[in-house]
């Protein structure tokens, strides 16, 4: 009996606690790209798409916007526009917002259309303030012609990108198709594009889409590497 009491006093093994589990990492939210377009005859807003579902399978959070209209609906009548696509109307805050930004232009004598310069124009409260500078910025085109502006559509708008301190990410020559002879196609170094044709009724072609995918891929491989730092 006494050898019983002695065990019974004996205090007992102590459980190892359970310990907690390590608290997980916070995820980071994805990157923001803003996609702002002009877009009279639905070619640029075709391409749009094409890009925003290419930044999206990058890991990229996506939201298009189209600039304000500037012409009256009787002259749009007149130029057998299409109706505008249901997309917000942009805004310069939301430039502000988003990590980077993917501007869609149409050509007009191989330069932006004034619808775009216009809204460029109504962003002097952030360039005062510097709100964009060091974002990434790329741009896409349209033009009627081969010849048309698929070059001087970007570089004369680079312009507005210096001004605000923008970091403009050309497409180069990542996309293989850029060295596709075999048809006539939109497209350069400075970005996707497509041809329309003289009176619009030519639509992207699967060359131009996919230079446009490429332009998504490292547009969002960019932004991401930036967003990290």
């Amino acid at each position: 009996q006494q050898q019983q009491q002695q065990e019974q006093q004996q205090p007992k093994e102590q459980q190892p606690k359970e310990t907690e589990a390590a608290p997980k990492p916070a995820t980071m939210p994805n990157p923001r790209v803003a996609i702002v377009f002009y877009s009279m005859y639905h070619h640029v807003f075709d391409m749009a798409k094409v890009i925003a579902e290419s930044l999206e399978e990058n890991g990229i959070d996506v939201d298009l916007y189209q600039v304000p209209e500037t012409l009256p609906d009787s002259v749009l009548e007149k130029m057998y526009a299409a109706p505008k696509p249901d997309v917000p109307i942009a805004t310069p805050d939301i430039l502000e917002s988003a990590d980077g930004i993917v501007f869609g232009i149409p050509t007009r004598y191989g330069m932006a259309a004034a619808q775009m310069k216009a809204f460029m124009d109504s962003t002097g409260g952030l360039w005062q303030k510097q709100a964009l500078a060091g974002k990434p910025a790329a741009i896409f085109f349209s033009t009627g012609t081969q010849n048309g502006g698929q070059e001087t559509t970007a570089l004369t708008f680079v312009t507005q990108l210096t001004h605000h301190g923008m970091i403009y990410v050309p497409l180069g020559y990542a996309a293989s198709e850029a060295f596709d002879l075999s048809e006539p196609h939109g497209g350069s170094p400075y970005g996707a594009g497509t041809l329309a044709g003289a009176d619009g009724s030519r639509k992207p072609s699967d060359i131009e889409k996919r230079m446009a995918v490429k332009q998504g891929e490292v547009f969002a491989n960019v932004v991401k590497k930036l967003a990290r730092d």
